[in-house]
């Protein structure tokens, strides 16, 4: 390989001369380039890696510096394959080496030239990933493809990246910004040669629309769906899905009330302890909420072609951030960023989710008892929430500060329900439900529990095969009385108004919903609970009035003439309500967050 008039190499790189080093791994590839910006590069590839270490670097103790810049490292570079989605051949043109102290500007040659793009972590937000080019040139061009070719076949054995995929956009979400964000990141998918056919949405429930008239045989020659949007896109396409794809018994419906609801909050212990393992789908067990009253008749109607059902290993779920909130999307990435998102879905990124299947048993007290199914990915919510979102749907118009308008109305109003709920409550999940005692020292808020542990990257909890866990207590509790809000969180829902979410030690793939139940309480009382969830490292639950369970299913009997719950965004109608969870139910293309 030549260097120019001021620099010189003995080594020969042409394609004949090019290194293969172990019989064992023929693909191994070592040379001599220019890569750009650095200057003379050993360049080393293998398998799993590309890595390089500057000529200067192996002759020089010390690395070049001019003002404090440093241009070449004595120590060896590399970018692992699973972090590289593109390799392309770039034809003649500059490679600039390393500016030298002395003269203080670079030297510039032109020969042929290939680039290598891929992924890197930010050093300060570690959650954030920005794309990153390498240049490297030769003057010999059959060098160059030889290279482009070698790295496209290590690239092939990335298996799990994502060839084809179904995109829905919705260009009215958030700040309506939706279209402009897909514009965006269009040229990482090109660059990768992922295939995408994209569909903009037109109207609510547009993409549901979409996705229930494609049939499985369609769907399978994808290998995933993404949304461009919000909380809201995501879940439409989510229920398109499974809807008709997820076969499984209902929860039981909650029971038959004739009296009236006793309205000082009381928790009904029901029985002794039973010992629960994971649910299973049979549901055969003797409580009366770990099994289901309904036939085969009453699971949803499943379509002829049985090609795609769930559970399901290769289908994956993407989202790509354009909504008021994002939660999920922040939960499972760390960032609210399109291009993370982008570059996680590219590069294959696989994490499983829980998801709760929502049944509507009945919408009001005189309606017919007829089961509506829904599924949700990160919230459900009674009361305040249902009051908020029914509130904001008049000022759509205002966009994301609508909820802000419309929360703070209904604070105002501070209005309380009366209701029941009944759940397995975990028995290791210890809750304090009495309030003697802790009245002032909880309106302050508490410490957050240092055994706490919420969900991150190669999460250890959402990772562990419940089956092979020691048999978990649990036992029926029955919760009545008046509440100002009852959620049931899925995820922590983490956003930008609640850094650390409902819920800062919810996981993603644990098998459980959090049940948070808001009994009623002063104003003073409820808003100082609501500035605790806006804090990062505040202790929402920590309160008397606040009672936090863990639990795998439940059911919600409302006892006033209107009862409206806020599930993923969307307004619901239910009077009689139940939820399980289904663990690790579908797959979505993120890694997980780092913080």
């Amino acid at each position: 390989m030549q260097r120019n008039p001021d620099c010189s190499s003995d080594v020969d790189d042409s394609p004949e001369n090019t290194q293969y080093e172990g019989e064992e791994k023929p693909s191994i590839l070592t040379s001599n380039f220019f890569m750009d910006q650095v200057g003379e590069i050993v360049l080393t590839l293998k398998p799993d890696m590309l890595s390089w270490e500057s000529l200067d670097s192996l002759s020089n103790e010390d690395s070049s510096c001019c003002l404090g810049t440093l241009y070449a490292s004595k120590t060896d570079t590399c970018i692992k394959i699973s972090e590289v989605y593109a390799v392309e051949f770039i034809d003649f043109g500059l490679i600039h080496e390393n500016p030298g102290c002395l003269s203080g500007h670079s030297h510039s040659s032109e020969m042929y030239r290939f680039e290598v793009h891929g992924v890197q972590m930010s050093k300060g937000q570690p959650s954030l990933w920005t794309p990153v080019v390498y240049t490297f040139g030769h003057d010999n061009k059959e060098t160059c493809k030889t290279w482009v070719n070698q790295i496209k076949t290590c690239l092939g054995m990335e298996t799990d990246r994502p060839k084809n995929l179904l995109v829905f956009v919705n260009p009215v979400s958030g700040k309506r910004n939706g279209c402009q964000i897909w514009e965006n990141v269009t040229p990482l998918f090109s660059q990768a040669e992922v295939k995408t056919k994209v569909i903009v949405t037109e109207r609510a429930g547009h993409a549901f629309d979409a996705m229930t008239s494609i049939t499985s045989r369609e769907l399978a020659s994808y290998d995933g769906v993404v949304a461009v949007g919000g909380d809201g896109l995501f879940n439409e396409i989510l229920n398109s899905v499974l809807l008709s794809r997820h076969k499984a018994p209902y929860p039981p419906a909650p029971p038959d009330h004739d009296q009236t609801v006793d309205t000082h909050n009381d928790i009904v212990d029901s029985g002794p302890t039973v010992t629960m393992a994971e649910p299973l789908p049979s549901r055969e067990d003797e409580s009366p909420l770990l099994s289901s009253s309904l036939d085969e008749s009453q699971v949803p109607n499943i379509a002829h072609d049985h090609e795609i059902s769930f559970p399901n290993d290769q289908f994956r779920f993407g989202l790509i951030p354009s909504g008021s909130t994002d939660a999920i999307v922040i939960c499972t990435t760390g960032a609210r960023d399109p291009v993370t998102s982008a570059l996680q879905i590219i590069i294959g990124k696989r994490l499983r989710l829980d998801i709760a299947q929502i049944v509507t048993w009945k919408t009001s007290q005189i309606s017919k008892h007829e089961p509506r199914v829904r599924y949700t990915a990160s919230f459900a919510g009674y009361g305040f929430y249902g009051d908020v979102i029914t509130e904001s749907e008049k000022y759509r118009w205002m966009g994301p500060k609508r909820y802000d308008y419309a929360g703070t109305k209904v604070f105002l109003k501070h209005r309380s329900y009366e209701a029941e709920v009944a759940f397995m409550k975990v028995e290791h999940e210890k809750t304090d439900t009495q309030a003697n005692g802790r009245k002032l020292k909880t309106f302050w808020g508490l410490p957050m529990d240092p055994k706490r542990v919420p969900c991150r990257l190669n999460c250890h909890i959402c990772n562990t095969n419940h089956t092979s866990d020691s048999r978990q207590e649990s036992k029926l509790v029955i919760v009545k009385g008046r509440f100002l809000s009852i959620g049931a969180a899925v995820i922590s829902c983490r956003n930008e108004k609640a850094p650390d979410g409902l819920v800062a030690d919810a996981h993603l793939s644990d098998g459980f919903l959090h049940l948070i139940l808001i009994k009623d309480c002063p104003r003073a009382f409820y808003l100082w609970h609501l500035m605790q969830l806006a804090r990062k490292g505040g202790s929402p639950l920590d309160f008397d009035f606040v009672e936090h369970y863990k639990t795998t299913t439940f059911t919600f009997t409302s006892f006033g003439e209107e009862s409206v719950w806020n599930v993923d965004g969307e307004v619901l109608l239910a009077h009689k309500l139940s939820a399980q969870v289904f663990r690790g139910l579908v797959n979505v293309f993120a890694s997980g967050p780092q913080t």
